[in-house]
């Protein structure tokens, strides 16, 4: 599959940044102005300065834990936290809750979160019938997968989740196209309808979402004829990435900007190089400017083979939050970002927990450009100043730690 969903697919890269920092500020200015959370965050902004990745890496990250908080605090008046520029009614037609409960709204506009671009690079198009194995319930996935498969002109069969036996039933019968849902899910009904000699052969396509989908998973359901795709999305963001024909990484959607920062800080890293995915939207109704995913994730190199230009990205690799208790006391990935600021020598950090539980240790790994006599004795010291407990230090050649995004190890044996 060489065809693209719309022009912005293949559009010249320097093109495609240049209209996404050209409607940042606006954005920023949006959320300043309607939304009271972010007029709060960014009090101080000018935001007719955020024009660039460099100048928009300056505005605080706000993550999930935030978000709930901010919803908590806000109930029973405002149940999106400030965060929300749409009113009840016409432009807000539905809204969900997520598990924390965290809740969202959802825009009146056409494939209000853009998942059409994923059915596109699925295989889906105009006439098929799409079986949706989403849950209807609370939470907007079904929705998402819904509303993406209507923009490309599909025909939805809402089966949701559970009674598997009544789903094969529709799935031989009406004859779907295609499937949305878990990968999990996907595999139990064709466990099931082998056991039960059902004919679901209709079905060649799928996107699939909510959890991981490991290659092996993927190889299984295309030795059984099935082409399965995936996608990366939140409640929050809509679409961020999605897999195309080609299996290698994800491509970014069109409407995000999306940053690779080290996990527990706002900074951005190295193409290539492990960190927590932060996405800023354009969507002006719910207007998030530097939301942290959680996800970690990295960049890759050149563009998708397909043709698609825009970034790739590895897609899900793991949690970025690696809260960790020690000793008793809670140590984040944003105290082992205290820590390293405090020296310039200091290149990256991976802090290693050992031993048993109530009898552990921790090791401050640092990869570092120079190494001072003293180097090790301060970085103790801050260790002990930061987190208020002691741990050790030991010094590491440039390159030496592992690129997975873990900045905590949690290393202890819980026999």
């Amino acid at each position: 599959m060489t065809e693209f969903f719309d022009v912005l697919e293949s559009r010249p890269q320097a093109q495609r940044e240049a209209a996404l920092m050209a409607g940042l500020p606006a954005q920023v200015g949006h959320a300043q102005k309607s939304a009271p959370a972010f007029a709060a965050l960014l009090a101080g902004v000018d935001a007719a300065a955020i024009t660039s990745r460099a100048t928009l890496a300056r505005l605080p990250v706000t993550r999930k834990h935030d978000l709930a908080a901010l919803q908590k605090a806000g109930l029973p008046g405002d149940a999106f936290g400030g965060f929300s520029t749409l009113l009840r009614g016409p432009k807000m037609p539905r809204m969900f809750a997520s598990p924390g409960p965290i809740y969202e709204p959802e825009g009146s506009s056409k494939d209000y979160w853009r998942a059409g671009r994923a059915m596109y690079a699925a295989g889906f198009r105009a006439g098929d019938l799409a079986h949706n194995a989403f849950s209807y319930h609370m939470t907007p996935g079904a929705f998402i997968m819904e509303s993406g498969l209507h923009a490309v002109g599909c025909t939805v069969f809402p089966a949701g989740v559970g009674q598997t036996e009544q789903q094969l039933q529709a799935i031989a019968e009406l004859r779907p196209d295609g499937y949305t849902g878990t990968p999990s899910f996907l595999r139990i009904l064709l466990e099931k309808a082998a056991e039960a000699g059902s004919d679901i052969s209709s079905i060649r396509k799928g996107l699939v979402g909510g959890e991981a989908f490991p290659p092996s998973l993927r190889d299984w359901f295309s030795e059984r004829g099935m082409a399965i795709y995936q996608c990366y999305a939140t409640a929050d963001l809509g679409l961020i990435a999605y897999e195309t024909s080609a299996r290698e990484g994800m491509v970014l959607d069109e409407h995000v900007i999306v940053e690779i920062v080290r996990p527990g800080t706002g900074d951005p890293v190295p193409d290539g190089e492990v960190g927590e995915v932060v996405v800023t939207t354009l969507n002006p109704g719910y207007p998030l400017i530097r939301f942290g995913t959680g996800d970690l994730s990295a960049i890759l190199e050149g563009p998708c083979p397909t043709g698609r230009t825009n970034t790739r990205i590895k897609g899900w690799m793991g949690r970025a939050d690696q809260t960790t208790k020690i000793r008793g006391m809670f140590v984040h990935p944003g105290q082992v970002a205290d820590i390293t600021r405090r020296f310039p020598e200091v290149l990256k950090a991976r802090l290693v927990v050992s031993g048993e539980m109530a009898s552990d240790s921790m090791t401050l790994l640092v990869e570092a450009s120079a190494m001072p006599q003293d180097l090790e004795l301060r970085i103790s010291e801050a260790i002990r100043d930061v987190t208020k407990l002691r741990g050790d230090v030991e010094l590491k050649a440039p390159g030496s730690l592992p690129n997975d995004g873990k900045v905590i190890e949690d290393a202890r044996s819980y026999k």
